[in-house]
């Protein structure tokens, strides 16, 4: 009798069944709620990502805008002390040209530019050649032994920074440091002077430019 009363006290193998299907559906509904959860979670992410980047796009298209704005009122405005001398010759050549400014800023030059890619020389380099950057767009920056450590060290930086820009020292000009571009000069004696960054704004590849977007590379010493 003992034994018949346990067996009693067993669900049925029907009755087993029913509730494992039972505890499937109730899992099942269980990981449909989950899943619609995190696709709510995921849609309002998303929607929140786009809206993102597209606040941060236009930001970006606007800031962009205002920069180049910026900058084409930065290179329309004039510059005081800036002087220019007119159209001037642009033969190659292969002889010593001698040049009425001193450091020159254009005329016959050699058919080899220097390379002018922030380019900083700790020598003095050709004339003809230095010419022949300015034809490309670049601003030569040159100085005598008046500049400070500093100034030529901050110069350094600046045309290192700047592609079609070139650097020297010129011991024979009478200014201390001379911001030369094609047929375009200012001299200033220091490069703390706010006029530095405002000419190369103007004149780095600037409408002066004989030759734009030629190359500033492969050159020569």
């Amino acid at each position: 009798m003992g034994s018949a009363s346990k067996q009693g006290n067993k669900p049925s193998g029907k009755q087993a069944g029913l509730d494992r299907r039972a505890r499937i559906a109730e899992l099942r509904a269980v990981e449909q709620r989950r899943e619609r959860r995190n696709k709510i979670i995921a849609s309002v992410v998303g929607g929140a990502l786009v809206v993102g980047a597209i606040a941060t796009g236009t930001w970006i298209v606007v800031d962009a805008n205002k920069d180049k704005k910026a900058k084409e009122v930065a290179a329309a405005a004039p510059i005081d002390g800036v002087q220019t001398f007119g159209d001037l010759s642009r033969n190659h050549v292969k002889e010593k040209v001698t040049y009425p400014q001193t450091p020159p800023v254009g005329g016959d030059h050699n058919a080899i530019w220097l390379d002018c890619m922030g380019h900083v020389y700790d020598q003095p380099v050709e004339n003809e050649r230095a010419v022949h950057s300015l034809e490309h767009g670049a601003v030569w920056v040159t100085y005598n032994g008046k500049a400070t450590p500093d100034d030529v060290k901050a110069l350094s930086d600046k045309v290192k920074a700047t592609p079609y820009s070139l650097m020297s020292p010129y011991p024979d000009e009478k200014g201390t440091i001379t911001l030369s571009a094609w047929s375009t000069q200012l001299v200033v004696d220091s490069a703390s002077d706010p006029r530095v960054n405002d000419f190369f704004t103007k004149y780095v590849q600037g409408k002066q430019t004989q030759e734009p977007g030629a190359s500033c590379t492969m050159g020569a010493m």
